[in-house]
């Protein structure tokens, strides 16, 4: 038994130890495809060599897989594995197929419409949370059982006592390393960004304020060149052009400024209320035009010391791109909310817009990427500049064609310590 349980802990690591040695560092983390194959082997290699006790009895830890996979994926990942369960389990034969395809089933309904709140749970409350999960879903199985073959003897209690035991311990061991391996990326990524925001920042301080001089010297001159009557029509279109570009740049130094540092005469220690008020009354004559509502709640008593300037152009540039997702759609509704959790203020700003891929979360905050055509990718840079500098974090949630909810959680105080 000792060896066959070890060669079942070792399928289950499969795709553990795959990921780390081949797919760590790929950008944008993983592929679920790739992820999901490598489940399904696992499970077929768990189910064709099973763990075989003293007594006779037989089991396997094909539920640990399945169970992962219904609570970090969803529907349309999980099927999948589900038909593959049942057809393995159809080859392998003997008795026990049916309780195997009623639970499964039950498996498939049940579990995936916890994934929403299992995936909201801090890492060790998803640890504890799938161990439970487990242990009720073996318990139910082997109850299950029991009543399907009314059987219950000291051989029967055997097996139950030895696959609880044995899936509760497996099932934790895995999801430590699941959430390890999450949180690495995490930080990861953080550090990465961080290290992106200085070097922007450090740049647009050094450089921006000597590109705006000459930038308004040439403008004043062309200025007075358009009104001059001695260039021909063609050659005041030409000014007008280099005009036009002279703006360009301009916006795009304005921008380049905005990642200085902040400025002692914007910081504010507020809940935040007023500026999330002032940005969406800015905001809801480009939303009426392009028939989009605004739907605002505030529930929030923190306070948060920032500035002022940077988090009012931060916001309108999240509602600006959340507008702009939804104007493709012919419409929508742009959702701002601001509540506390945990000594966090966070805002969460949802549309139901063209969405992004995993590929294009992954990128948001890069210099110069953006999803829009005529983008610069400045002012998202800018969005996560402004956040980093407050000690907080932005989470991205998006699924292309359902919308995309960007959540802005800042570590906060009560007003008796402020």
């Amino acid at each position: 038994m000792f060896e066959a349980l070890l060669l079942n802990f070792l399928f289950l690591l499969f795709p553990v130890i795959i990921y780390l040695l081949f797919f760590e560092m790929l950008p944008g983390g993983y592929h679920r495809g790739l992820l999901l194959g490598l489940t399904a082997v696992t499970m077929i290699l768990c189910m064709l060599k099973p763990i075989q006790l003293d007594n006779g009895f037989i089991f396997d830890l094909r539920y640990v897989p399945f169970l992962i996979v219904a609570l970090y994926g969803s529907y349309k990942y999980v099927i999948p594995i589900y038909a593959l369960l049942n057809l393995i389990r159809l080859y392998v034969g003997g008795e026990g197929m049916l309780p195997s395809f009623l639970f499964s089933t039950a498996v498939l309904v049940l579990v995936p419409l916890y994934s929403r709140r299992f995936l909201r749970f801090s890492s060790r409350g998803r640890v504890t949370a799938a161990v439970v999960i487990t242990l009720l879903t073996m318990s139910g199985y082997l109850l299950s059982l029991c009543l399907i073959t009314r059987q219950v003897n000291q051989e029967f209690c055997v097996l139950a006592i030895n696959a609880l035991t044995v899936y509760s311990g497996v099932m934790g061991v895995i999801m430590i390393l699941i959430e390890r391996i999450l949180t690495n990326i995490r930080s990861r990524d953080r550090m990465i960004q961080t290290e992106r925001l200085m070097v922007v920042s450090e740049l647009a301080a050094s450089v921006s304020h000597e590109i705006r001089n000459p930038l308004t010297v040439t403008g004043g001159f062309l200025q007075l060149l358009i009104s001059s009557p001695n260039i021909t029509e063609r050659e005041r279109g030409f000014v007008r052009l280099s005009l036009q570009e002279l703006q360009r740049a301009e916006k795009i130094v304005s921008d380049f400024l905005s990642f200085a540092k902040p400025q002692l005469d914007n910081m504010v220690n507020a809940d935040m209320r007023e500026d999330l008020e002032y940005t969406t009354n800015v905001i809801m004559p480009y939303a009426s035009i392009h028939k989009v509502e605004v739907d605002f709640h505030f529930s929030n008593t923190l306070l948060l010391r920032y500035d002022r300037n940077q988090i009012q152009q931060s916001l309108i540039n999240l509602y600006k791109n959340a507008i702009e997702a939804m104007k493709v759609k012919g419409g929508g509704t742009l959702t701002i909310d601001a509540y506390e959790q945990k000594q966090n203020l966070v805002l969460s700003i949802r549309d139901n817009g063209v969405g992004m891929t995993r590929d294009e979360i992954s990128r948001l905050g890069r210099p110069y990427y953006s999803t829009k055509e005529e983008g610069t990718g400045l002012g998202m840079l800018m969005v996560y500049s402004t956040v980093s500098k407050l000690k907080g974090s932005i989470e991205v949630r998006s699924e292309k064609g359902e919308g995309t909810t960007f959540l802005l959680i800042f570590p906060a105080e009560s007003p008796a310590t402020a």
